[in-house]
């Protein structure tokens, strides 16, 4: 049977000041009236029953994940008692999956994307979830075309096509380039971005980690052994936290010599920064992207949100960005938006948490 599995542990920290510790990006609404969270449930569909979706979180998001999501089971959200990057969430969620059905199928995907349209990308899962049906020590992901030499994402490199249509062996996974490699990966016309979405056996992806990471591996069965007891809340807590952090690219993916990417049929965007907000609702005459109520003048180029009934006012702007929240307001040049993190830790060093 098919699984979802939704990463929504990040903390989204480039969205500040709307995006918050509690309130991190994935329970945003940043590009539509629907949070990120919800609308990645909701592009499911009736591919993936409730009973068999499983979102793993912070253990501090899980009520407000509940009550955005109030259609799933309450066992359906797992909050992580620490952070520990994705390679251990996808364990965790592998392991709990088996216990009720060990011969599970997973589409495991971020919570953070905008994925569209909904039934090509649908079909596109019946069509990896069909190679692992196949193949079941198979491992799928998705490739995205791309469309400008990015530097933010991460590359595949395809090799030899397989029988399937519009699929490939992974000859070799890119980490994020400089720009001029990146130009080099768009002109080569063989290398996709690395969407984060992969479809595979439970049980496979448990082996790998097995064989890749057996200490975690360790740590993980322990905590899948306890799970029913009066001490699961202790044990969690306790082997989670000595798993030593690494995402499932280093871990396994380019370890693994059994991947298959297909190019994916169906826009994407990896939400990661105020920029995509101007890449998904598009800009104005004047090059802006206003959310909110706003009277600019001589403004270009800029990007204006707020809410309506809180007006903000530009004059003579160029290629900045301006976020309003009730009580903090960020106004920064775009070409300064990779510095917002920086904010992020100066507060935490003042001990402003009420910020953060």
């Amino acid at each position: 049977m098919l699984h979802a599995v939704i990463m929504a542990g990040g903390s989204g920290t480039r969205f500040w000041p709307e995006s918050r510790a509690d309130r991190p990006k994935q329970l945003l609404a940043l590009t539509g009236p629907r949070s990120m969270i919800q609308e990645t449930i909701d592009r499911l569909g009736s591919l993936v029953p409730p009973e068999c979706t499983l979102v793993v979180t912070a253990a501090r998001l899980e009520e407000a994940m509940r009550r955005q999501l109030p259609n799933l089971p309450p066992d359906a959200i797992i909050g992580e008692p620490c952070k520990r990057d994705t390679a251990p969430c996808i364990g965790l969620a592998a392991f709990r999956v088996s216990r009720d059905d060990p011969d599970a199928t997973l589409v495991v995907m971020p919570a953070d994307h905008v994925i569209s349209p909904a039934d090509e990308f649908q079909q596109a899962i019946v069509q990896a979830a069909r190679l692992v049906e196949q193949a079941p020590d198979q491992i799928v992901t998705f490739g995205i075309r791309p469309t400008y030499p990015a530097e933010s994402f991460g590359y595949i490199e395809r090799g030899d096509a397989l029988d399937e249509p519009g699929t490939f062996a992974v000859a070799r996974f890119r980490e994020k380039p400089p720009l001029s490699v990146a130009k080099e990966y768009l002109a080569a016309g063989n290398f996709y971005w690395n969407s984060g979405i992969f479809i595979w056996k439970a049980r496979t992806i448990l082996e790998a980690l097995d064989r890749h990471e057996p200490e975690m591996h360790g740590h993980l069965r322990t905590i899948a052994a306890a799970e029913g007891t009066a001490a699961f809340a202790a044990v969690f807590a306790r082997e989670f936290a000595a798993i030593r952090g690494v995402s499932i690219d280093y871990a396994v993916m380019e370890k693994a010599r059994n991947v298959a990417v297909i190019e994916a049929p169906f826009e994407w965007d990896d939400v990661g920064s105020w920029h995509a907000i101007a890449r998904l609702r598009g800009a104005d005459a004047q090059g802006n992207t206003i959310c909110g109520k706003h009277l600019g003048l001589n403004t270009e180029g800029t990007i204006v949100r707020s809410t309506d009934d809180h007006l903000i006012v530009t004059l003579g702007l160029k290629d900045c960005i301006v976020v309003h929240t009730p009580d903090a307001t960020l106004v920064a040049n775009r070409r300064d938006e990779e510095s917002i993190r920086q904010i992020v830790k100066l507060l935490e060093e003042r001990g402003w948490r009420e910020y953060l």
